[in-house]
């Protein structure tokens, strides 16, 4: 059974996005961070979930999934309130696990 680390960022739009422009600009930027990232594999696409997107980040233990959690969380221009859920491979839904607030003290 392997790990799995969800990342939940509440969808909400960045500050000062001029109209007709993407509301979410974080979303990519949270994307090529993750696939820069040498601690953990993008597991899956993120998707939208309820009022958050959500990314998934496996391939390493625990603690290092978290961390990467955390920096995401970190990163400029994501919304507060980011959240992870420690769950693994044979969950049936989202969101089921253990939750964590990010980022980490």
């Amino acid at each position: 059974m392997d790990t799995i680390v969800e990342i939940h960022v509440p969808l909400r739009e960045a500050p000062g996005t001029p109209e007709g422009s993407d509301p979410f600009p974080w979303i990519d930027l949270v994307e090529d961070f993750l696939v820069e990232q040498e601690d953990a594999e993008v597991h899956d696409d993120g998707e939208e979930y309820g009022e958050s997107y959500v990314f998934f980040v496996a391939g390493a233990a625990e603690e290092d999934l978290l961390a990467v959690a955390s920096r995401v969380a970190g990163l400029r221009g994501i919304p507060g309130g980011t959240f992870a859920v420690i769950t693994n491979n044979e969950a049936e839904e989202i969101g089921l696990g253990r939750r964590v607030q990010l980022p980490l003290g």
